[in-house]
């Protein structure tokens, strides 16, 4: 999902001095747009403009457009797909990248074992694993966003988390230096991952375990069947609370009687409690907004205190 350098920053250089930097550095293939709208690269559909928007070709551009960055202290964000995010409507001041580019979104299979780029789908993962007769993971065809969106998040579902399911993975730190660390050094918890909070995911190596297509095919079916029966389909960042231990947050906010609270073009979806959606026009503030009457709701009548699984970035 979302990583930030952690810098201190300048003023952001004038957008003409930024993309005529980026032209000496990065090759023609790389994308590069100033004020860049977010909303439309998000799952939620909300959001301000990005000050920079980048697509590296290569990893090589990549690396360069991160030195130089790094060098000015302007703050660099990765984003996925989308997902899981929340852009504040005053946008985003510093450079926001996506590794939507080919050379981030290749699938290879070894074995048992997958190389996938952070840019690729989650769901063309378990498509490609299912064709090649690896079980294990189904889940991912469920879960919006990229695999270095999964990885930043320790992505779940199904009872199954990405990290449960991961050998490998290579990473950049924001010097633009290449390291790969095996599964039990990225420090992954519950929704996080604190290695690639200031690390960008390039690829991952997945295991999956050899079963009958038909058997996979089944359980995908079973998966997306729940799902859609338990979500909403209208515009939503997925869920926006981690589940306490105590209760699950979709559940708690059901029992508050919170369902169908919205606030503007925000509400909470009557399919699930931990979904928040919008139902078109809906700002960043109005979401921010009824987040905080849900968090004072289960706080005061409950005791508990909901944690954002969502991440939140950008200026009011």
């Amino acid at each position: 999902m979302t990583t930030a350098t952690d810098i201190q920053t300048r003023p952001v250089p004038g957008k003409s001095d930024f993309v005529r930097e980026m032209s000496f550095r990065v090759s023609p293939a790389t994308v590069i747009r100033c004020d860049e709208p977010l909303a439309k690269h998000t799952t939620l559909r909300v959001g301000g403009p990005a000050d920079f928007f980048v697509e590296p070709a290569t990893e090589a551009d990549l690396a360069a457009m991160l030195r130089w960055c790094t060098e000015n202290s302007l703050p660099v964000f990765v984003l996925g797909r989308g997902s899981n995010l929340l852009v504040r409507d005053g946008g985003v001041r510093g450079v926001v990248i996506r590794l939507s580019a080919a050379a981030f979104s290749r699938i290879e299979i070894n074995g048992c074992r997958m190389v996938c780029g952070a840019g690729a789908k989650q769901k063309n993962v378990a498509v490609e694993a299912r064709r090649a007769g690896l079980s294990g993971l189904e889940f991912l065809e469920g879960i919006p966003g990229s695999v270095g969106g999964a990885l930043r998040m320790n992505a779940g579902a199904m009872g199954s988390e990405t990290f449960q399911v991961v050998e490998s993975l290579r990473i950049m730190d924001f010097g633009g230096n290449i390291s790969e660390l095996a599964s039990a050094q990225a420090k992954a918890s519950y929704r996080c991952c604190a290695t690639l909070k200031n690390q960008i995911a390039l690829s991952a190596a997945f295991k999956g375990q050899p079963q009958p297509i038909e058997e996979i095919t089944a359980r995908m079916q079973q998966y997306s069947a729940k799902r859609w029966a338990a979500q909403p389909a209208a515009p939503s960042a997925g869920c926006i609370f981690k589940n306490p231990e105590a209760i699950p947050a979709g559940k708690l906010i059901d029992e508050l009687g919170l369902k169908g609270t919205s606030i503007g073009g925000a509400r909470i979806s009557l399919e699930h409690g931990n979904f928040l959606v919008n139902d078109g026009g809906a700002t960043a503030q109005e979401v921010l907004e009824l987040i905080e009457r849900l968090r004072a709701k289960a706080k005061m009548e409950r005791g508990i205190d909901l944690q954002m699984e969502v991440e939140i970035m950008g200026e009011a």
